[in-house]
């Protein structure tokens, strides 16, 4: 995994975009992701789609390479780590997570974090639906942002798309940030990409397996 970084400057604070979907905060050793959507693949099969668990144990191997890397003291993901009710991807989570023991870990609520407090407790998860470190708020939705807050959100899974040949497009997920405004890509590989919001009073960084640059 070739892991590629660029520096911002967001919220009085530098912040270390990666090509791997995350962001680290090292003033605050926090490695900042959203939408994992840990138990869609076994949801899918459970509903008669064939989906391998293949894509969970990517998005996990990347995870763990990306703790390795950054050695962060905390993991904080802003929404939908979970995807839908308690099932086999959970629990091979939680079996995953006994190498994590010492990581401080928080949940922003999600929209797709329905599962009971429960399982939140027994993964060792502090949830809560807002979190400020510093000057920063975390959420996982930006329609709940009030006036004035600094915000890193995830949830519209941000992607751009660029026309190369004729008539052809290729999209790139994708970091959007203004002055106030920070939405995280979508972790999971397993996942759409939206190029359907509004850009044009931010500055987008794109990124793929070898390269994250600025777009606009």
């Amino acid at each position: 995994m070739n892991i590629v970084t660029e520096d911002i400057d967001f919220g009085e604070s530098i912040l270390t975009l990666t090509n791997q979907r995350v962001i680290y905060w090292k003033s605050e050793q926090s490695l900042i992701l959203s939408d994992v959507h840990i138990g869609k693949t076994a949801h899918f099969r459970q509903h008669g789609i064939a989906v391998s668990d293949a894509v969970l144990h990517k998005d996990l191997e990347r995870l763990e390479n990306l703790i390795a890397y950054f050695k962060p003291q905390k993991l904080i993901v802003v929404g939908d780590l979970f995807h839908a009710n308690y099932n086999s991807n959970i629990t091979e989570f939680k079996e995953w997570l006994t190498d994590y023991t010492g990581l401080e870990k928080i949940l922003v609520k999600g929209n797709h974090d329905r599962i009971h407090s429960m399982v939140s407790e027994e993964l060792n998860f502090s949830v809560t639906h807002k979190l400020k470190i510093q000057n920063i708020t975390f959420k996982h939705d930006l329609d709940h942002a009030d006036e004035n807050e600094i915000i890193i959100s995830g949830h519209i899974h941000p992607g751009v798309k660029f026309k190369t040949h004729g008539k052809q497009y290729i999209k790139l997920p994708c970091y959007y940030i203004n002055e106030t405004e920070l939405i995280l890509p979508a972790f999971s590989l397993f996942t759409g990409l939206n190029t359907n919001f509004d850009i044009e009073k931010g500055n987008i960084y794109a990124f793929d397996e070898e390269i994250i640059f600025k777009a606009k």
